[in-house]
């Protein structure tokens, strides 16, 4: 294997296994930051020996145990170094044998997840809502600061200035990287079940980089949710959310083509959607049903299930669907719902009607960067017969995306609205 290989497997374990490990490091340290930095120094570890003596049988597990090795360390180097080791409630020997004991005995969760209890901790009131999101997206989604600033619309300084503060606070206020106790769970609920599913987000369609999806971080994300319903089983938007991410992951096997470039969901070939993932969100949605009034993430279920109950693209009640997005403006506005909405009128009373939904957001200023409104609008057009106005809006949506895949899929379509000689987008 070649360095350039090696470094290529490094990247792409660290960007499976980074956030268990932080997780893990965290609950035994009890600092986010310093969690963090002992990862990294894992990582830097991980690009020295890799391509000298290969990728490890188990990287996850030797990432954790070369971190767990810098902790002890600086443990050592510490004058509070027996306070320390009190405080994680171990006995850490500082030999290698036992130090790989010591690994099995702090990923021993009580819940079964050391994931979860971060995203609590993260959640604690004493940060704002911003400065959750943005350090749940850099330590459990992996995305960089500028990515993260893309997603909110924000420069990237006030993005790092989030993350550096969320850090310190839940260090200077001792926060300690646990679940809250049960009657304090349901205030932090929607902050959970919001990062859970930005996570799941990030992997349906990510950001940037050469992938159209990122499926590990879906299933993370979905590994999550179940725990989360089994912790709170009454709670109708856990089961909600649960049944949101299993309908949307039901259909990754069909998103790409071999080459790995995107399929569209009308085109996309249902007999490879996975039915067994179907079955699951179609439950846990009746579950969500039974408890009460479906929330945001149980009505964006319901019309998930609209795509999922629908054998064929043509078959799809998109009236329905029109009426659930018309609900969901309702209980939960934004541009990105009005934007949807646009695509589900535009295919139930046609294109004109979606058509003056979505030119009503274009001066919209959370959209200005978005390069779904700008795709949204180019189909539309399409649809109507306006190719050069279409062409034109797709052309704008790839230059507005960072996703390598997406861009390409944004100029095949700009392309193919062009007549043969015209000067290509």
């Amino acid at each position: 294997m070649t360095v350039a290989d090696s470094h290529r497997a490094v990247e792409a374990v660290w960007r499976i296994e980074s956030a268990r490990v932080i997780a893990g490091l965290a609950r035994m340290v009890h600092d986010i930051g310093l969690a963090e930095e002992l990862a990294q120094d894992a990582l830097v570890a991980a690009l020295e020996e890799w391509p000298r003596r290969g990728v490890p049988d188990n990287p996850g597990a030797w990432l954790m145990l070369t971190a767990k090795h810098r902790a002890i360390d600086q443990f050592r180097r510490r004058d509070t170094y027996e306070r320390k080791l009190q405080e994680v409630g171990r006995d850490l020997e500082l030999r290698q044998d036992a130090a790989a004991d010591d690994l099995d005995d702090a990923l021993d969760d009580p819940i079964g997840d050391d994931l979860l209890r971060l995203i609590f901790t993260i959640c604690h009131p004493v940060l704002p809502a911003e400065g959750r999101l943005a350090l749940a997206l850099r330590l459990l989604g992996g995305l960089t600061t500028e990515e993260i600033a893309r997603a909110f619309l924000v420069p990237e300084p006030t993005v790092g200035q989030r993350i550096f503060r969320a850090k310190r606070t839940l260090a200077d206020k001792r926060v300690r990287i646990e679940l809250p106790p049960p009657a304090e769970l349901p205030a932090r609920l929607a902050s959970v079940l919001e990062i859970i599913y930005l996570i799941f987000n990030e992997g349906y369609a990510a950001t940037s980089g050469d992938d159209w999806a990122r499926p590990s971080l879906c299933q993370e994300a979905m590994r999550l949710g179940r725990i989360l319903a089994g912790l709170m089983p009454d709670e109708p938007e856990v089961h909600g959310l649960l049944a949101l991410m299993e309908i949307q992951a039901s259909r990754i096997p069909a998103r790409t083509a071999r080459d790995g470039s995107p399929v569209l969901l009308l085109d996309q070939d249902r007999s490879r959607w996975d039915r067994l993932l179907v079955r699951r969100g179609l439950a846990a949605l009746g579950r969500a049903e039974e408890l009460g009034t479906l929330g945001p993430y149980g009505l964006q279920a319901a019309i998930a299930a609209c795509h999922a109950r629908a054998l064929t693209a043509e078959a799809t009640d998109w009236e329905r669907m029109a009426a659930l997005y018309r609900l969901l403006a309702h209980v939960a506005p934004s541009p990105v719902v009005e934007l949807n909405r646009a695509v589900a009128v535009g295919m139930a009373h046609g294109p004109a009607r979606g058509l003056e939904i979505a030119d009503a957001l274009r001066d919209e200023r959370a959209l200005r960067g978005y390069p779904l409104l700008p795709a949204v609008r180019g189909d539309l057009l399409a649809r109507l017969g306006r190719d050069e106005e279409a062409a034109a809006e797709f052309a704008r949506a790839a230059e507005l995306t960072r996703n390598e895949r997406e861009r390409a899929l944004f100029h095949a379509r700009a392309t193919a609205l062009l007549p043969q000689d015209a000067p290509r987008a």
